[in-house]
């Protein structure tokens, strides 16, 4: 793990060593552009209907994938937290005086920092969708879109 992903430790948190080699492989297959640069900026949580407008970029060959979706108002977004820390067990999200396990919160900080966002789409511009509801960094890597329920009826 690089220097820059490793914060500082908060009262009450536990870091592992994590592991020097990984169980599974996937494909970035998009990126999201948000307004946010700096984790602090970002919402705890996104909101579909107020939010600011996002792009999710999908790359070739995947693009394809996309037919149908414009049928669709909302969708389930999973990305990979690439800036987020993957060692600790315990947080101190709040800095309070007791930690809790990393399973209990919604935050980045996770072993596989998989995260999903529902968001509300607005328009399909080819290999783009322009939507609301996202809670991640601007240049975020695209792992999986969902249909919010299942396919288009």
């Amino acid at each position: 793990m690089t220097n820059a992903l490793r914060d500082e430790l908060r009262p009450f948190e536990t870091a592992v060593t994590v592991p020097d080699r990984f169980d599974a492989q996937l494909w970035f297959i998009g990126r999201i552009h948000t307004p946010w640069t700096l984790r602090g900026d970002c919402p705890r949580r996104g909101d579909p209907d107020q939010g600011p407008v996002c792009r999710v970029e999908v790359f070739e060959p995947w693009a394809e994938g996309l037919r149908g979706v414009d049928g669709r108002d909302r969708l389930q977004l999973l990305y990979w937290m690439d800036r987020a820390r993957r060692d600790l067990v315990l947080q101190n999200p709040n800095f309070g005086n007791r930690a809790t396990g990393t399973f209990a919160l919604r935050s980045p900080v996770r072993p596989n920092p998989v995260a999903s966002s529902v968001v509300r789409l607005l328009a399909v511009e080819g290999p783009v969708l322009v939507v609301r509801g996202l809670d991640c960094l601007d240049g975020t890597p695209l792992i999986d879109i969902k249909a919010e329920f299942g396919a288009v009826p």
